[in-house]
């Protein structure tokens, strides 16, 4: 078996993951591109807050299976920071404001009749493999971190821009993040530097961070076929939502 990748190796095969980053998919460049139709940004606000109300729960899930209280202390910020903390507003409640600036009914995005069944599935995958992977995997497999500061600062810069139709106070949701993200960067890392320590354990990591990649990618592909293609699911039966909406199955 070959020697472990050295620490410094290690973090450059990670971040090397970022040409498979979803800012890549056709759907987030016409995104930033300003060639994105009011219903394609519309579909992407209320599909990916189904993503944003899940990262509570996938961080709630590394924090119950994870016995090092140093650890727990740090990572409960990420739980704050989206939930909001006692007399504060988190990430939620901003990305629903994102909602209401593109024009969306609050109440309709709460209730999730717009969320997609691939991109339901793509998230409650993420959520189900950090219930059951140990709390170090499930922590790593945040580190698409890496490239989120891109991706905010790529919105911030070229929305403004290219929709002047979405109300300006709906940013604050990617202002916000670029310094979590860059901080959540931090200490993600370097659990994943400190554990991986093994080839055959880095090469597990790397296929984690895939898989997080794919979770990402695969969302966007189902909002293509939906707002792009105009291929929602049983488009060739009825015009109806007629997916289930997330009921206890």
């Amino acid at each position: 078996m070959p020697d472990a990748l050295t620490p410094a190796e290690f973090e450059a095969a990670l971040r090397a993951k970022g040409d498979l980053y979803h800012i890549h998919h056709p759907y987030h460049v016409a995104m930033y591109q300003g060639r994105a139709s009011r219903e394609q940004i519309q579909g992407w606000v209320a599909n990916r807050f189904y993503y944003q109300v899940n990262i509570p729960l996938k961080d709630a899930a590394i924090l119950a299976n994870c016995p090092d209280r140093e650890i727990r202390r740090e990572w409960v910020q990420r739980i704050l920071d989206h939930d909001g903390e006692p007399g504060s507003e988190g990430g939620i409640e901003a990305w629903l404001r994102l909602a209401e600036a593109t024009g969306l009914d609050r109440e309709q995005v709460l209730s999730q009749e717009l969320v997609l069944p691939g991109v339901r599935f793509a998230v409650d995958a993420y959520v189900n493999f950090a219930r059951r992977a140990s709390w170090q995997e499930a922590a790593s497999s945040s580190l698409t971190e890496l490239f989120a500061p891109q991706i905010h600062q790529s919105r911030l810069d070229a929305w403004p821009t290219h929709y002047p139709w979405i109300d300006p106070a709906g940013y604050e949701y990617f202002r916000t993040r670029l310094g979590q993200a860059r901080r959540d960067v931090e200490h993600g890392l370097q659990i994943t530097l400190q554990h991986y320590t093994t080839w055959e354990s880095q090469q597990r990591m790397l296929e984690i961070l895939q898989f997080k990649l794919d979770i990402l990618w695969t969302m966007l592909d189902a909002m293509s076929m939906a707002y792009e293609l105009h291929r929602p699911p049983y488009h060739s039966v009825t015009a109806e939502r007629r997916w289930h909406r997330g009921i206890d199955l």
